[in-house]
């Protein structure tokens, strides 16, 4: 296995907190860089439309749900790194900052300050409002059981 391939997981982690990122978690990250590095626009961000599909009950025919607001967006680091960012809404000027920390991430030696500063709070900001979902609904959960006659 190659070291691009070996990198894909942690890849698709940090992809996946960056597109759930605040505009305000971006800016501060980027504001905090010491030395934020050059990059080129490949793709400009653009909003466009996706279609989300679905299943029902998760094994049915597929069928469209309906569409999503996106924007996207793809850069080059002056050392030849490309980034991508993809996130919902409309949001360009977070979709170019998350596609420029995809970059970055990708070079070892600038990683481990941006997992700390930038990644790691996204995730943990994620998981305590997954918990406070989950503790709002068990609160509403109902038990049922069932009562056997003594015959």
């Amino acid at each position: 296995m190659s070291a691009q391939e070996a990198m894909i997981p942690e890849r698709q982690r940090w992809m996946a907190a960056l597109a759930k990122s605040e505009e305000g978690e971006l800016e501060a990250a980027w504001a905090a860089l010491p030395e934020p590095p050059g990059y080129e626009l490949l793709r400009a961000p653009e909003v466009g439309l996706a279609m989300l599909r679905a299943r029902a009950g998760n094994t049915g025919e597929r069928f469209n749900l309906g569409e999503m607001t996106m924007t996207r967006c793809s850069v080059v680091l002056d050392d030849a790194t490309v980034g991508h960012a993809y996130l919902a809404g409309r949001r360009p000027r977070a979709a170019e900052l998350a596609a420029v920390f995809d970059a970055i991430l990708q070079s070892p030696q600038r990683r481990e300050g941006i997992e700390t500063s930038l990644i790691a709070p996204i995730t943990a900001r994620l998981a305590a409002a997954k918990a406070r979902t989950a503790a709002r609904s068990a609160a509403t959960k109902v038990e049922f059981f069932t009562m056997v006659r003594g015959e």
